[in-house]
């Protein structure tokens, strides 16, 4: 089965039907099964993106892309550093 790849705003909205089918007494199960999510997939996205906004979600995907993009900037500075100290150590 080919995963299905949602956007932040489409998981909000998926969690805010849950919460109305929820309120109406209807089970966690049977809300996942007409959303067609599976329930480990709605207690995932509720924990992550539970009580946020769509412009908070989108702030929060732009900060974890600025994050990845600054662990790959320093990675690399960590490896110049650690390929600088050893060429210095050679020239001793």
């Amino acid at each position: 089965m080919p995963r299905k790849k949602h956007s932040a705003e489409q998981i909000i909205s998926i969690l805010r039907q849950a919460e109305v089918e929820q309120a109406k007494g209807r089970s966690v199960e049977e809300t996942c099964r007409e959303l067609q999510i599976t329930p480990f997939t709605y207690y995932r996205w509720r924990k992550r993106y539970g009580g946020l906004k769509m412009d908070q979600a989108k702030k929060l995907k732009e900060l974890e892309k600025e994050n990845a993009q600054l662990k790959k900037v320093v990675a690399d500075l960590v490896l110049d550093k650690a390929i600088l100290k050893e060429l210095a150590q050679g020239n001793s």
